[in-house]
């Protein structure tokens, strides 16, 4: 089983470097300068953590936060943000060019297969990687970006679901935060796409910047474990009032509430809202996601009002149980005796008697 936990921590992240390494050579192919290649160099961050996680927490996972996630964010997003704001350099609509070049491409690779007769089989096997290479940056720019985008989403769900856990999540609630990822990223997918593709926001470098802050921003949820993970209140919480039962009891349900309306459809939303009403941004599918994130926003605040009105219900029925006892002992109500009279007097050994029947103690051990 450990030896399956330090298989699952390396295969993991080196995955992840090497998808950031795809981010960094294609900053470098796009940006045709080789100094690029030092944002390989944040991955040294996540050689460091994968040592320290073997050695000292021999391969699992932290509670309530993935730093590996969290490094490899680090290591991918500055890319992305590169290929992002160099999007109007080049365009999907040249056709005539890439075909030209494809065709060369493919002759090239023709070539490399008729003189592989003539060549050893490693000097095959390395031309013919050269020739798909360059076949694969004759691929636009905005394939790539938009490719780069779905696999980095892909990577993040499949990563932490390959990533050993840690003393803080069961299975049970990962299988809930990766649904709950899958979702997310969809989402996100959605809103990149469709924000960055408008010509009038091109046009605005100030608000390609502020959307690439708020997609940079929704990110950060993915570290987290917190929106899973229940916390048991001891009983000592519930005397120290309603904040303290409140952030105990539903504590995971917060920060769900929390991530949604202040990291994702929340500022979703106010983006969507400023390019339809600013812009003058308007098609069916903004205008739908927009409806959307809204709906999420408001029933993620009907949600937290239940669980406040819950929380203070709970408290006023154990401040008002001791009392309604205190108040009801030793009366009798018109119906005669309740069960708990019952119970009480059964244990005490005496008879409860019927209604106008004089009242005769009888004794437990004596049979009359």
């Amino acid at each position: 089983m450990e030896g399956l936990v330090f298989l699952n921590a390396l295969a993991t992240r080196l995955l992840f470097v090497l998808h950031s390494l795809v981010g960094v050579w294609r900053v470098t192919e796009v940006k045709k300068e080789p100094r690029y290649w030092l944002l390989a160099l944040l991955n040294l961050l996540l050689f460091l953590e994968t040592a320290l996680t073997l050695k000292f927490k021999r391969g699992r996972g932290y509670k309530w936060f993935s730093p590996a996630i969290f490094l490899y964010l680090i290591s991918i997003v500055p890319s992305l943000w590169l290929l992002e704001l160099h999007h109007e350099t080049q365009y999907c609509s040249i056709q005539a060019e890439g075909t030209s070049q494809n065709t060369s491409r493919k002759e090239a690779f023709n070539q490399t297969l008729a003189s592989s007769e003539q060549t050893s089989r490693a000097d095959d096997l390395i031309e013919t990687a050269k020739v798909f290479v360059n076949n694969l940056s004759t691929v636009c720019e905005k394939v790539w970006t938009l490719g780069l985008h779905q696999t980095f989403l892909l990577m993040l769900i499949i990563g932490r679901w390959l990533l050993p856990i840690g003393g803080g999540i069961t299975r049970d609630q990962l299988s809930q935060l990766l649904l709950m990822f899958v979702g997310t990223a969809a989402d996100i997918l959605e809103f990149t796409s469709e924000t960055l593709e408008e010509q009038n926001v091109r046009n605005s470098p100030a608000l390609v910047y502020a959307i690439l802050v708020i997609w940079t921003w929704s990110m950060l949820q993915f570290p987290l474990d917190l929106a899973v993970q229940n916390v048991v209140c001891p009983v000592s919480v519930a005397e120290r009032g309603f904040p303290s039962l409140f952030f105990c009891q539903y504590s995971a349900d917060l920060w769900n509430i929390g991530i949604s309306v202040f990291i994702q459809d929340g500022p979703f939303l106010v983006v969507r809202l400023i390019l339809m009403t600013y812009f003058k941004v308007i098609n069916q599918m903004l205008v739908f996601f927009a409806a959307k994130n809204f709906l999420v926003v408001v029933l993620q605040l009907y949600r937290l009002v239940v669980l406040a009105l819950a929380v203070r219900a709970s408290l006023r029925s154990q401040s008002e149980g001791p009392k309604g006892e205190h108040g009801c002992r030793g009366q009798t109500s018109e119906s005669g005796p309740s069960l708990r009279d019952w119970q009480n007097e059964s244990k005490e050994g005496l008879a409860i008697p019927l209604r106008g029947s004089p009242v005769t103690s009888v004794d437990s051990h004596h049979t009359p």
